[in-house]
């Protein structure tokens, strides 16, 4: 194809898919650690979360503050996907010819 660089071409689609990927996966990451819309699920990694820090406070643990992912919440992680993303793009330098 003349006149695309497809090096440049995989970074941006490696760095595009990471932040897309960061932000679609992350609440499916949260359910599977125990957070759900009901609150912490028993047994859960957050439920042990929750007590480890209940008893580094003394015995209890401030109520609320679960209320899902904000706008800028969101941006920082996709922005953290696409950091990942971009870390990883290395292996576009692979995909060029070699002579």
């Amino acid at each position: 194809m003349d006149g695309i660089d497809m090096e440049e071409l995989c970074k941006v689609v490696v760095i595009g898919a990471g932040g897309a990927v960061t932000v679609a996966l992350t609440p499916a990451a949260l359910v599977a650690l125990g957070f759900t819309a009901n609150g912490i699920a028993a047994g859960s990694i957050a439920a042990k979360l929750m007590s480890y820090f209940a008893i580094a406070n003394g015995g209890g643990v401030a109520a609320g503050g679960a209320g899902g992912l904000t706008w800028s919440g969101t941006g920082i992680l996709g922005g953290a996907g696409a950091t990942a993303g971009w870390l990883l793009s290395a292996i576009c330098n692979q995909t060029a010819a070699t002579p």
